[in-house]
C-alpha cells in the first residue's frame, strides 16, 4: 500500500517502523527538517518537510495515489483538517489521532461527518486496557478478541503452582479448564511451544481461553480472580480521567494524586465521584495518607517514566497492591520488562496496534482479513484474529492435516460465539474467527500461517 504519516513522533515513528517492515511505500511529512533528517536514516521513506494540510505538500507526496493517510502530529484539530483536505483530493483511507477529552462524546459525529475512516484516542484505549487489568488483577497482560470472548492472559509461572519441570501435555489432567498455552517466555526469548515443552518456574506465560475459563483456571492455580475494589491513580492527565470514569461505573472506588492544583481543580468538577487529593508523589508522607500501603490497586500515570517506575518498585516493595505502569519512552522497554514493577503498559504500542489492525484489515477487504491485531511478548510477537471466508483454504481441514509454519499456533476459534481450544481433530469452517499468535511478522490473511509450496 501507498501511505502517508503527518507527524514524526513517537507514534508516527513506531507506525512507519512496522508498516517499512512490511513493505508498503511510505512518505512522512513533518514540518521540523532536523527531525525528518534524522529519523530518515533509521527508515527507507521519503520524507518531505511540510504542512500536512498544505494541498502542494499532499501533492508532493502522491496523495493522488496513495491509499492510506494516517494524521499523528501532536495537535488534534490539525490531524483532523489533514484527513479533511486529503479526502478532498483523493480518495483515500484516512486515519486522525484525537485525543482531547472534549472531543470524546462527538467521536461518531465528527468521523462521520468529516468522512474520517477512523479516529484513535490513544488515552481512551490506554485506559481501556488498563480497566481489564483491574477487573483480572492476577494477569499481568491481557489482550481481548472476538468483541471480548476469547482474551490472551499472560502471567509468570510461580512455584507455588508446582508446575515446574511438568510438560504442556499433562496440564489436562491436572486442570479442567480449557486454555490453550500458546506462548512462554524465558531467558529473554519467546517460544510457540508444543505439547512436549517443560515448563519452569518464573516463565512469563500466555494462555489463550474464554474469560470464564481462564478465571477458573487462574483460580485453581489459587491466584485471585476477583476485581479489585479501590484504586490509586498517581497523575492527573487524560489518562487518569477516561481510567477514572470507567472504574467508578464499575463501582471501584478511585482516588487521584495530582499535583497541579488547577487540573485538582478540573478533575472534582469532571470526576465529582472521586477523590482528588492535591500533593507531589515524591512525598512519600503525603503518599502513604492517599493509601499508598492499602489500595488494591496503584497506578503510575505521571508524564515521566522514571517516576513511573519508581512508584511501581515502591509499591511492590510497601504493598500487596496490583501495580500499573505507564511509560511513553519505547527505547528501554528490554529493560524495563526485566523490573518488577506489575503491569507496563506503552499508549503508543497500543496506538500503533489500533490503527496497524486497519490497516491489515483493508488490504485484504474480500479475503480472510485482520479483524484484530496486537503486538505482544514486548513485541516480539504478534496475535492476530482473522475472519474465514467461503473460500479460504484452511477451511474444512483438520488441524493435524494443515501444513502450518514453525513457530505458529492457533489459540482459539470463534464459532457463532462459542469458543474452541483447538486439538488435531478440529477444524476451521467458514463465518469462523481464529486468533493466531506468531513469531513471524507481517501476516495478513489466514492463508499466510501455511507453510509455502516449493
Amino acid at each position: 500500500m501507498n501511505i502517508i504519516i503527518i507527524g514524526c513522533g513517537k507514534v508516527g515513528r513506531v507506525l512507519a517502523k512496522q508498516l517499512n517492515e512490511e513493505n508498503h511505500d511510505l512518505v512522512i511529512i513533518d514540518n521540523q527538517e532536523d527531525k525528518l533528517q534524522e529519523f530518515s536514516e533509521e527508515i527507507d521513506a521519503l520524507c518531505i518537510t511540510g504542512n500536512g494540510t498544505s494541498v502542494s505538500t499532499l501533492n508532493e507526496a502522491g496523495i493522488a495515489t496513495a491509499d492510506a493517510l494516517i494524521a499523528v502530529t501532536g495537535s488534534d484539530e490539525l490531524n483532523l483538517l489533514c484527513c479533511v483536505v486529503a479526502k478532498k483530493v483523493s480518495e483515500c483511507q484516512t486515519i486522525a489521532r484525537v485525543r482531547n477529552p472534549v472531543y470524546s462524546e462527538e467521536i461518531d459525529f465528527i468521523q462521520e461527518r468529516l468522512g474520517i475512516s477512523m479516529i484513535v484516542n490513544p488515552e481512551y484505549l490506554t485506559a481501556r486496557e488498563i480497566t481489564r487489568l483491574l477487573q483480572f488483577p492476577s494477569a499481568l497482560q491481557i489482550d481481548a478478541f472476538s468483541k471480548g470472548r476469547a482474551e490472551l492472559v499472560k502471567f509468570r509461572l510461580l512455584p507455588e503452582f508446582n508446575l515446574d519441570g511438568v510438560k504442556i501435555s499433562e496440564l489436562s489432567s491436572r486442570y479442567t479448564q480449557s486454555v490453550l498455552i500458546c506462548a512462554v517466555e524465558r531467558d529473554n526469548g519467546v517460544i510457540i511451544p508444543n505439547g512436549n515443552f517443560v515448563l519452569k518456574n518464573d516463565d512469563l506465560i500466555s494462555i489463550a481461553a474464554a474469560p470464564v475459563a481462564a478465571r477458573k483456571f487462574f483460580h485453581q492455580l489459587g491466584l485471585s480472580t476477583r476485581p479489585v475494589k479501590n484504586a490509586l491513580l498517581i497523575g492527573g492527565g487524560k489518562i487518569s480521567y477516561y481510567l477514572a470514569q470507567e472504574l467508578l461505573k464499575n463501582k471501584i472506588d478511585v482516588r487521584i494524586l495530582e499535583k497541579d492544583k488547577a487540573r485538582c481543580e478540573e478533575l472534582a468538577e469532571l470526576l465529582p465521584d472521586a477523590s482528588i487529593v492535591n500533593g507531589d508523589s515524591s512525598d512519600q508522607k503525603l503518599l502513604f495518607q492517599c493509601g499508598f500501603q492499602t489500595a488494591e490497586a496503584i497506578v503510575a500515570l505521571t508524564n515521566i517514566d522514571e517516576e513511573n517506575v519508581f512508584l511501581g518498585l515502591s509499591a511492590k516493595e510497601h504493598s500487596h497492591s496490583k501495580q500499573i505502569v505507564k511509560i511513553n519512552l519505547l527505547a528501554f522497554d528490554r529493560i524495563i520488562s526485566k523490573l518488577d514493577v506489575g503491569s507496563v503498559v506503552y499508549p503508543k504500542f497500543i496506538t500503533a496496534d489500533y490503527i496497524m489492525q486497519h490497516i491489515r484489515a483493508s488490504q485484504n477487504i474480500a479475503g480472510n482479513q485482520v479483524k484484530t491485531f496486537v503486538h505482544i511478548l514486548e513485541n516480539r510477537a504478534e496475535a492476530l484474529e482473522f475472519s474465514i471466508k467461503e473460500d479460504s483454504k484452511v477451511a474444512g481441514i483438520s488441524l493435524k492435516d494443515l501444513k502450518i509454519k514453525k513457530d505458529l499456533l492457533i489459540c482459539c476459534i470463534n464459532r457463532k460465539g462459542n469458543i474452541i481450544i483447538p486439538k488435531g481433530q478440529d477444524t476451521i469452517e467458514a463465518g469462523d474467527t481464529v486468533v493466531v499468535v506468531s513469531t513471524h511478522k507481517g501476516l495478513q490473511d489466514i492463508e499466510d500461517i501455511l507453510e509455502r509450496q516449493v
